[in-house]
């Protein structure tokens, strides 16, 4: 059964938090970025790090969400939650950046369809393992969208989790369709065990540790 999403106001979002930090993941690693993080979330997974997304948030006019991200004066944008693709209007908002030429990024639990995503955003799909108690969740059909610009990520906490995320991998023929990223729970597994996993498969995966969890606390929001 496919999840519903939320209708907002017109052109308004209910948005947790905006800020500017040093992107931690993806390809995009390292590189400054402006993050809208909007409210609320269709899945609970059981290492969520991000609860406070859940509800806390302020309704805000979408000129608005744009005019905030303008005054940094940083070109990359990533919108995430919670689970953006739970606000309709996240589609209205990504079409407004993109045509500021704002490169932008949508990072996405892989719960909801992407199929309408604006062509000209690059998707990260965080397709849920079985250590997250949402892997039941996952819309297959997703896969099918995935072009090279975009990128599919499966979080690790156990063997079993790599397994698995092996066998979609090849089920679904995700690292012929996009990059494919591999990263740890924090705290739970430890880097190394999932890079040798990974070396002795010689799997056609991006290892990736979550930088922003190094640079400052691993607690801190904003950052």
């Amino acid at each position: 059964m496919r999840e519903e999403v939320r209708q907002n106001k017109p052109n308004t979002l209910v948005v947790n938090e905006i800020f500017h930090s040093i992107q931690g993941e993806s390809s995009h690693t390292g590189r400054s970025c402006v993050f809208v993080r909007l409210t609320y979330c269709n899945l609970r997974c059981g290492y969520c790090d991000t609860e406070y997304a859940f509800h806390e948030g302020t309704e805000m006019s979408i000129d608005r969400i744009v005019e905030s991200v303008r005054r940094y004066s940083c070109k990359l944008v990533e919108i995430t939650g919670g689970e953006p693709l739970f606000q309709e209007n996240v589609h209205l908002l990504m079409q407004q950046l993109c045509g500021e030429n704002f490169e932008v990024l949508l990072e996405t639990g892989g719960s909801l369809d992407i199929g309408s995503v604006d062509p000209r955003v690059k998707r990260i799909v965080d397709f849920k393992c079985p250590t997250s108690k949402m892997a039941k969740k996952n819309l297959w059909e997703n896969t099918s969208h995935l072009k090279a610009g975009d990128e599919a990520k499966f979080v690790i906490g156990t063997r079993e989790d790599y397994d698995w995320s092996k066998e979609m991998i090849e089920r679904y023929q995700i690292d012929r369709r996009c990059p494919v990223l591999m990263s740890v729970v924090f705290g739970e597994l430890e880097p190394v065990t999932l890079a040798e996993w990974i070396l002795a498969d010689n799997l056609n995966v991006r290892f990736q540790l979550q930088m922003h969890k190094y640079i400052w606390n691993p607690e801190t929001r904003g950052v």
